[in-house]
């Protein structure tokens, strides 16, 4: 049976927003990217930690998720943001180009949509900083319907945190015991 895929966010999860002063967490440092269809001369800078690289490597190389992008930065991700992380290149759902002016326009995650008919009954971890209530229920429900699903909702100022990996790693650990039982 397939592992379960680990879709992951990179805005307000690798990518930590800003607090009110401005700051960063101390543990990110300072990339300058450019994104496909900017030019060089106009980057976009971003704090990425470095030691999320390690982490998500340990939980890659425990075979029990398949990695994937799941972010608003799509093939970028991988271009841009995983290479600085020292990531293997990963694949990225498809998301669409939205012509939104809030992330939840039908009051749940706008990629919600895309990516439940992605996952069609895979198994998923989804980590996203930007989850609602109704994101939650729908997980809750593809869970009862047999379908196991995990959301991992970071603080979107302090990102992505070694007890979210944890936690990952020990439900996708006591999910694969439940199968093997």
């Amino acid at each position: 049976m397939r592992p379960p895929y680990l879709l992951l966010d990179v805005d307000g999860v690798l990518i930590p927003f800003p607090a009110a002063d401005g700051s960063t967490p101390a543990t990110h440092a300072r990339h300058d990217v450019v994104p496909e269809g900017r030019s060089a001369d106009n980057p976009v800078t971003v704090w990425l930690a470095p030691e999320h690289g390690r982490l998500l490597l340990d939980v890659i190389r425990t075979g029990l998720f398949t990695p994937v992008w799941c972010t608003s930065w799509r093939q970028d991700a991988a271009a841009l943001i995983g290479p600085i992380l020292g990531l293997p290149a990963l694949p990225h759902v498809d998301l669409p180009h939205p012509q939104i002016t809030t992330s939840h326009p039908n009051g749940y995650l706008w990629k919600r949509d895309r990516v439940d008919a992605w996952l069609g009954d895979a198994t998923v971890v989804w980590i996203d900083d930007d989850f609602t209530n109704l994101d939650h229920a729908w997980a809750a429900e593809r869970t009862a319907m047999g379908t196991a699903t995990f959301l991992v909702q970071p603080d979107p100022h302090l990102g992505l945190q070694p007890e979210h990996l944890t936690e990952v790693a020990s439900w996708a650990s006591h999910l694969q015991t439940v199968r093997a039982a």
